[in-house]
Order: C-alpha cells, then structure tokens, then sequence
C-alpha cells in the first residue's frame, strides 16, 4: 500500500491526540429545512475526492523510530464515514445537546480515514449536520478551505464536476484572531523553519531534539525559561481530565453591533469578542469562587502563517501566542481597551513563529511533543481560544440554505479544560464552548453570560449617543430661552409660551 510521510507540524497534532483529550475538531451547521440526505452523500464523495487525506488512514513506520505516515486506505468506501440519524426522543435542545456531548467525547477510529460525518433528522423542523476531523488533517484555515469546497452560493449547483464560485471565498481566512506583520514574520518563518529542519537527525536523540528547540527559540528571542515560567494557577480550569465533554453555544450577536462597540476606541471586532468572552469568564470564575482580581487566566491563541502558496492546501500552518486575558478588569470598556492592547502587541510578537518552528522540531520524534504539549499547555495557558470568519451571504449543502454555523476546538495537553471558539456568518457572530465535563459541567454559564457582557458593552456606547442626541434637541430651547430674561417678574411667568420650552427638555 502506498504511503506518504506525514509534515513534523502535522504529526505533532496527531501525537497530541489522547484519550481523554481528543484532538479532534468538530462543527455543526443548522438548515431550517431537512437535508437530503442521499444529495449530502453525493456531495462529499465528488467533492472530497480532491482531498486525499480523506481517504487516508495513519500508520506509524520507518527508521530509526517509527513517525506517522499518511496510507492510501485499501478499499476505501466513504459511506463508512456517512451516518444518517435522527434526534432522539423527545428532540429538543436537551436531546441535541446530549448528542453533540456524545459525539464531542467520541474518539475517531484510527483504522479508518480520521472524520466522520452525521445528518441529523429532526432538529427544528430541519437538519443538522455534524463533521468531526482530526487536527492532524487540517487547521481552521484548511478547514474553510474544504467548505469553499463543500458550499455552495446557490441552491441549484451540481454535486459534481467545477466547484462552483462559493460564497465561503467571500470571507476568507483574514479575519483571524491575530493577524501578524506579514513580511516579519514570513522572514522570521523561513529563519526558524530552516533552523528547526536540522533537527531531522536527531530523532532518535529527545534530548538533542530538546537542545534544537532551544535554540530555534532563542532566535526568535525567546528563551524557554521565558515561555515556560509564571503559570496559570489553579482554578476551575484546570486539572485532571475525565473521558466526557461538554459543549455549549451562544446565541448570535450581530456583528453591526460589535463595530458599533469598538468604533469609538478603534478597537477591532475580534477585541470586542474576546473582550466579551473574558467578561463571561470572569463571572463564571467568580461564581466558582476564585479571586479574579489576583488570579491570571491566560489563552492559547493560532495564528495562521499560509504563505500564498499554501492557500489550497490541507494541513496545520499556525503557530500559537499565549493572551493575558482581563478577567481581573470589572468595567466592561476598561477590560476592552486592555484587551485591544494585550492583542495589539502580540500582533508584532515573534512568538508564534517561534511556536511552529518548535512543533516543526518535535513533530519530527514519536512521543517527544506529549512533553512539550503538557509543559506549554498544561502549564503556561487555561484555554484555547480562536475564531473563523464565515461568510456574509448564505450558503448551500446539497441545494439547501444553511441557517447557522459553530464549531468547537481540541483543548491539547492533560490540564488545559477548555476550547472556545467564535465564528461569523450572515453578519452574525456566535461563541462555542467545549470543556472537559469533570472540570467544567457547565458551560452552559459560560455563553449565556456572553450575551449580558455583550449587551453591557453595547449599553455604556449606545448612552452617550443618546446623551448627545439629547442635547442637540435642547440646543433649540435654550436659544428661545430669552424670554425667561425679558419678563422675569411673576405676572409675565404665567406665559404658557414658556412652559413648553421647559417640557421639551
């Protein structure tokens, strides 16, 4: 059987993969109106078959120690990756939810090619569709890049043959959480990647491996001493993992809002949404009894660093930032402008390259990046956090609008609980929670605070302008306010002419 070598930075996110913590992302779109679920089957198998990672199973070979490769399945039949279910009784929220915690804390068989997708009869009078993958075949990015695939801009394209031109193109990847100076750090990728790619014949030597990350680190300025010290404390999330997740979801807030939130201190849409995030973190926090004024919560962040020669192609090309988040900052617009400058200043960090290049190094090892994963995320950050910007317009699957979008990320490492994600479509923005359910049983809490944090912020914006509107309106009143002068004695006072003016106010 034909193989092909797996990228270091790929096999990291395979070895990441664990049984109680899952390196699997998965999605679920809404139709209003049932799939068919015959048209979603044709759909995937003609327009799948561009990518061949989704016939292709892992296997671990070679010498001196075995490293993931990616195996042309023999026999490959894509229905065992097609499931068509419906809501179990009595199919409401709480059965769907129940479904995609299921679903959420089931493992990929790594026999078989690692996704799997389920149609779900029976979801609000539609459908919803689950996918899960496994980080190894692709990041966010690749994961768009597939749906540009998948999707649709009309109702009437054929399942097979040309894509056609999609509405997914429309939103592109560029709306990232963090978007670096591209020349810097397309120039400080190449340095470390070279660097990093040295390291090839030290495999079967972790600790020559371990020196090598060292020193990719150390050019772009960081020492490990200095990624590694002042961990998160303890708190509700973080600590040991039980095999069960839990997911959640908010409702959707709409992005003309969350502009209308940063307008007034520039702040960017994705500052007003983690802004908003870490607001319900802190509530949530404080509800478990943490001192959130004296505590420190910080996110693992992506970055994507696709070079334009990598826009259609799969796989995992980010590297991480680690975010400071305000939770110890009460007022709303305070914890905002302290979130804009936290994300302002690692927008011109050489951290994340720094990161890839250390995957780059340790995904070339068997088991070495298990390590190195526990250190980063089990110690340095609480959560992992990203977002992906959907379309604007509508889409289609199988000749059927799709209603809504969310998706929920892996949480890598043995002590990092949880995974939030954000994603726009149609103008609106939606967050999901996934966590582990030992350490976090509801995050549930956690997105319906989203919503009042959210509101706050649009409250404190919308008062000035009201406040303004209200004095433009007095201006008038104030240039007819002679009169009070004029006849200031009491027999004039009864002028019903005056009153009015008063009243306006």
């Amino acid at each position: 059987m034909t193989t092909h070598p797996m990228s270091p930075v790929d096999a990291a996110w395979y070895h990441i993969d664990g049984p109680m913590n899952l390196g699997m992302i998965t999605s679920v779109l809404f139709t209003r109106t049932p799939l068919d679920f015959e048209k979603v089957k044709a759909v995937y198998r003609e327009r799948t078959a561009r990518f061949p990672r989704f016939s292709q199973r892992v296997v671990e070979q070679g010498l001196p120690i075995a490293t993931p490769h990616w195996e042309d399945m023999p026999n490959f039949d894509i229905e065992q990756h097609l499931h068509h279910i419906a809501l179990p009784a009595p199919g409401d929220r709480h059965a769907l939810l129940t479904l995609l915690n299921d679903l959420a804390s089931s493992p990929l068989d790594h026999e078989q090619p690692l996704w799997h997708v389920h149609v779900v009869d029976g979801v609000d009078g539609g459908s919803a569709l689950v996918t899960r993958v496994h980080h190894c075949i692709g990041d966010g990015t690749a994961m768009m890049l597939l749906a540009q695939h998948l999707f649709d801009a009309t109702p009437d394209a054929p399942p097979g043959g040309p894509v056609p031109p999609s509405a997914m193109r429309a939103a592109a990847a560029t709306d990232r959480l963090l978007l670096p100076a591209l020349a810097p750090v397309e120039r400080a990728a190449r340095k470390l990647l070279a660097a990093a790619g040295g390291a090839v014949d030290t495999i079967a030597h972790p600790q020559q491996a371990i020196d090598k990350a060292v020193l990719v680190l150390a050019g772009a300025g960081m020492l490990v001493k200095e990624l590694l010290k002042w961990p998160d404390p303890k708190s509700p999330l973080k600590g040991d993992f039980g095999m069960r997740k839990h997911v959640a979801w908010s409702g959707p807030v709409a992005i003309a809002d969350v502009k209308a939130i940063g307008a007034p201190s520039g702040a960017k849409v994705n500052d007003v949404l983690v802004a908003g995030m870490t607001g319900a973190l802190r509530h949530y926090l404080k509800q478990r009894g943490v001192d959130v004024g004296g505590t420190t919560v910080r996110a693992m962040v992506p970055v994507d660093l696709r070079s334009p020669e990598q826009a259609h192609e799969l796989g995992n090309e980010f590297g991480l930032v680690i975010l400071d988040l305000a939770v110890a900052t009460a007022d709303p617009m305070k914890r905002l402008a302290e979130t804009k400058a936290r994300m302002d200043a690692l927008k011109r960090s050489p951290e994340a390259v720094a990161m890839l290049a250390l995957f780059n190094v340790f995904g070339r090892g068997p088991k070495a990046i298990e390590d190195l994963a526990n250190l980063i995320f089990g110690s340095k950050a609480s959560v992992v956090m990203t977002n992906v910007a959907g379309p604007r317009k509508p889409v289609y699957l199988a000749g059927t609008a799709v209603d809504r979008f969310m998706f929920w990320v892996p949480h890598p490492g043995r002590q990092l609980g949880m995974g939030i994600s954000i994603m726009s479509y149609q103008g609106m923005a939606t967050l999901a929670v996934i966590a582990d359910a030992r350490l976090i049983p509801d995050p549930e809490k956690i997105t319906d605070r989203f919503h009042a944090e959210f509101d706050a912020m649009l409250k404190r914006v919308r008062r000035p302008a009201r406040d303004a509107t209200a004095g433009k309106k007095a201006v008038p009143a104030k240039k007819a306010a002679p009169t009070k002068k004029v006849a200031p004695k009491k027999k004039v006072a009864p002028t019903k002419k005056v009153a009015p003016t008063k009243t306006s106010r």
